[in-house]
């Protein structure tokens, strides 16, 4: 007896592969991270593939070391904007563009100063993204709670204590 009739195994299978995929993931971020240890403690690293000569942090370990450091939280916070279902997880993106911009500026061996500038350059990300999230909640409250124009603009003009003001943003 198939306690579901409706619901597709196939379509259940597909998601539990998936999110396993990601728990498996989410687990191994520490073992992503702390391969660091596992690169040499010297300036230059040959393979056969490639040499990699590190120069503004003079040992390969740092430079990796401080690659993951940027790498994993970023790499969590994609896994996060992908599988949020809220209605703000768009802000997620903006965490994910500093991070982002931290790891190229570590990868950038040209970069003097890593985790110092990147607000700037953040900064028009920001300008867009936190009007559209509060332009999405708005309408989604107005939807919600079925009020038009009329009393969206009514309730902006009312006067209201901090407390009121609080309570209205949740």
């Amino acid at each position: 007896m198939n306690k579901h009739p409706n619901r597709s195994t196939k379509r259940t299978s597909s998601y539990l592969v998936t999110g396993s995929i990601i728990a498996l993931i989410i687990a191994a971020t520490p073992y992503i991270f702390y391969s660091y240890e596992s690169f040499p403690k010297e300036q230059t690293w040959e393979t056969f593939f490639f040499t990699y000569h590190s120069n503004w942090y003079k040992m390969v370990y740092v430079s990796v070391w401080t690659m993951m450091g940027k790498f994993v939280p970023l790499l969590l916070l994609i896994i996060w904007f992908i599988t949020c279902k809220h209605w703000w997880y768009h802000v997620i993106l903006i965490p994910i563009g500093m991070f982002a911009f931290q790891l190229f500026s570590v990868i950038n061996d040209d970069a003097s100063f890593v985790d110092e500038v990147e607000i700037w350059w953040l900064f028009p990300i920001m300008l867009v993204i936190i009007p559209l999230v509060y332009l999405i909640r708005a309408q989604l409250s107005n939807k919600l709670l079925g009020k038009d124009l009329k009393s969206f603009e009514e309730d902006l003009v009312t006067k209201k204590n901090l407390w009121q003001q609080i309570k209205d943003l949740f």
